[in-house]
């Protein structure tokens, strides 16, 4: 999709899922708050090694929140034993192997970068 028309300046970026329950009702939050916002498929179009990079720096949380845990992708890796002794850099590099690995929705606005969904701290980031 292209840019939304809404409030603010500039568009933030919504990375998700098409098929994703969760992105679902995140998109109908940032439509409904008239947030505008560009749409990337991350199946499709999977964050590199150095946005990842970028995003987990702005986020301020651990690298592990950026992972799917529910997915089968993360299973299929046995992440779940894997990933405590990885380094940022190592995970973040696994990260860019395979969106589907990638936890979902992200929003990446001028300022914040939101990773999952949560009405209250979006609004609190983006309103």
């Amino acid at each position: 999709m292209d840019e939304k028309s809404a409030i603010g300046a500039k568009a933030a970026l919504f990375v998700c899922y098409p098929r994703c329950s969760t992105c679902a009702k995140a998109r109908a939050w940032l439509e409904a708050n008239r947030v505008r916002y560009r749409e990337r498929n991350i199946s499709t179009q999977n964050p590199s090694y150095d946005e990842l990079r970028r995003w987990h720096a702005a986020s301020g949380l651990p690298v592990r929140r950026f992972f799917n845990t529910s997915g089968r992708a993360y299973r299929a890796l046995d992440m779940k034993d894997r990933l405590p002794g990885m380094s940022d850099d190592e995970a973040l590099r696994t990260l860019a192997t395979d969106g589907m690995l990638v936890r979902r929705p992200i929003v990446v606005s001028a300022h914040k970068v939101l990773v999952g969904f949560d009405a209250e701290t979006w609004s609190g980031a983006l309103l």
